[in-house]
């Protein structure tokens, strides 16, 4: 993963910044895609189809989760009016930081939850507290959801930086002293913000597995492609009009299942114990869907848009 990720590092920073097109962003969507793909077939192979099926299943969840991010980062991005040149490269390292972080977030929630069983009630009960908030948030402004977390209000108090941007550069010497531009800022405030939004997906994917390493590559696998996915997207983010219902329809049954299978395993007869194959079959209908009724909104309201300019140029006429 770690060769991946230089060579992904080197391929794209060679040279002179540049912006991604759409054509690089779908090529490097499609390869992590694919590697995500391929890992899950060498699980198939070399240790059974419930592992793999885990994995596909944790995979698609935090790929979907991890698209809701995708709307806050395009908020930062814009709040600290990064130059599209050096976006790539913040989304890099703002995600490589938050992969470290989850990393040490699902060592400690794998020994927890092996520990202490009752906690899959408490992740349960969470997942759906936050698919009602998911709901009931569904259409206010994002922007309210972005506040500054306490390490970015540290390192904006603690860190010497400049007030522009220098290049690529993320520390500089200025005077003889040396500065963090707001570079370096905005990577944290990725990073940490992708932690912020794992503490209801890594619940999540713990709800379909237990085994950590499944977990851990899950979500190395999500995040490794979700920088791209950004580049790819674009304008079409504004457009998916029914993803918080997806997502918190997702959430929902998630939870649903953490505690049935919870009751299950304490001895309730009545209580169903969910296959993967039913987890990653609502999780992948569900996203089809939600982004089939996203995208049709989206054309319908495009032509009445069009429709009602036409109309009104008319009768000015």
């Amino acid at each position: 993963m770690l060769v991946v990720l230089a060579f992904d590092l080197w391929i794209v920073d060679r040279g002179e910044p540049r912006e991604f097109s759409p054509r690089q962003a779908s090529f490097w969507v499609g390869f992590y895609v694919t590697l995500a793909v391929l890992f899950g077939v060498a699980l198939w192979v070399l240790v059974g189809p419930t592992s793999a099926g885990q994995f596909f299943a944790g995979y698609l969840t935090e790929y979907s989760l991890s698209v809701d991010n995708l709307f806050v980062f395009y908020i930062i991005m814009s709040r600290f009016a990064v130059p599209k040149v050096h976006q790539h490269k913040v989304l890099l390292v703002g995600i490589l930081m938050a992969l470290v972080m989850r990393g040490g977030f699902i060592a400690v929630g794998a020994a927890a939850l092996s520990n202490f069983s009752w906690l899959f009630y408490v992740f349960g009960l969470f997942l759906l507290y936050t698919a009602v908030q998911l709901v009931r948030q569904h259409g206010h402004d994002e922007e309210e959801e972005v506040k500054e977390n306490l390490v970015l209000r540290w390192a904006r108090r603690a860190l010497p930086h400049t007030d522009d941007y220098v290049g690529s550069k993320v520390i500089v010497k200025v005077n003889g002293r040396r500065m963090v531009t707001p570079l370096l800022i905005v990577m944290i405030a990725i990073g940490t913000t992708d932690l912020l939004f794992a503490l209801d997906s890594i619940p999540a994917i713990f709800g379909l597995t237990t085994d950590a390493f499944i977990v851990f590559t899950a979500n190395a696998f999500a995040l490794m492609g979700l920088r791209q996915l950004y580049f790819l997207l674009g304008d079409l983010l504004q457009r998916l009009a029914y993803l918080s219902y997806g997502l918190a329809f997702i959430l929902g049954f998630i939870g649903v299942k953490l505690i049935a299978e919870a009751l299950h395993s304490s001895g309730v007869s009545w209580a169903p114990e969910v296959p993967i194959w039913l987890s990653l079959s609502v999780i992948g209908v569900t996203m089809v869907i939600t982004t089939g009724a996203s995208l049709i909104k989206a054309r319908r309201d495009a032509r009445e848009g069009k429709h009602i300019t036409t109309t009104a140029s008319a009768e000015q006429g």
